[in-house]
């Protein structure tokens, strides 16, 4: 039996390492739709998916591929969680003030590496 989860962080990996980077980054809302999911709690699995390939990219030591995605609102940053899970794997700093900086880089080498 498969985990819809990790399916879902699969097809998520898979849709922002084929996007052209003209597209990127994306918001959770559009990777959404992109993945045709249907309410309820699109942003949330979506979120929950991207955390997933977060925690693989950091045991793999590749640039996370959650750094595409954004938050509709803000400063074109990713949502709050990305930078809790972020730091709490030690990619970014605890340090809220160093976080913008140290995801622009993290995007910066998560776009190289698509390929």
């Amino acid at each position: 039996m498969t985990d819809p989860d990790a399916d879902l962080a699969e097809r998520a990996r898979a849709l922002l390492g084929r996007v052209p980077a003209q597209a990127l980054p994306m918001t959770y809302q559009q990777l959404a739709e992109a993945l045709s999911l249907a309410p309820p709690r699109t942003i949330r699995r979506v979120a929950e998916a991207l955390e997933i390939t977060m925690r693989e990219d950091v045991e793999a030591g590749r640039p996370m591929i959650a750094a595409l995605v954004i938050g509709r609102q803000g400063e074109g940053l990713p949502r709050r969680g990305f930078f809790e899970l972020a730091a709490e794997l030690g990619r970014l700093p605890a340090d809220p003030a160093a976080q913008a900086a140290a995801w622009r880089e993290e995007y910066r080498r998560a776009l190289a590496a698509r390929g």
